[in-house]
């Protein structure tokens, strides 16, 4: 195949990827490492060498788990109870099959009627509800800073 197509692959591997942090349907992070992987091989790993792969890869690990631990922080740190923390686990994976509303809303859901259910507090389970909400944005945000210097380090070692 020609160099110039598998590049082509490579760059449009790390757009989607970028858009998959975002869309639910899409692993972001793992196409955007995908891309940076497809771009060393091009290059025989010459440039971008084994050990900034490594590095990425670290950085990308991290970016993934951020998915899992960004609603759940947001919802133990406005002293939610074990059932809320549960709830807004249980709603990230419910969301994630529901689509972008989903992956956005349902951990707030999740969180929210889980404290309910343990306090019996409406104001609490919605203030728990939103502190999930706003953990899973701050874990989003986190994702693209992630996503960004994995590509700013691809882009550093094919440059230089």
């Amino acid at each position: 195949m020609n160099d110039q197509l598998l590049w082509l692959a490579s760059a449009a591997l790390i757009l989607v990827g970028l858009a998959g942090i975002v869309l639910p349907a899409l692993p972001g992070t793992l196409l955007v490492f995908g891309g940076i992987l497809l771009g060393a091989w091009i290059d025989n790993f010459t440039k971008v060498g084994v050990l900034t792969v490594a590095v990425i890869a670290v950085l990308a690990l991290l970016s993934w788990a951020m998915d899992y631990v960004a609603a759940v922080l947001g919802a133990k740190r406005a002293g939610a109870s074990k059932q809320a923390i549960v709830g807004a686990a249980l709603g990230t994976v419910v969301g994630i099959f529901m689509g972008l509303v989903g992956v956005f809303f349902m951990p707030l859901v999740g969180a929210a009627l889980g404290e309910f259910l343990a306090r019996r507090n409406h104001q609490q389970a919605v203030r728990v509800g939103i502190a999930t909400w706003l953990g899973l944005l701050a874990g989003m945000l986190a994702k693209f800073v992630l996503a960004f210097m994995m590509i700013g380090i691809f882009v550093i070692a094919l440059v230089l």
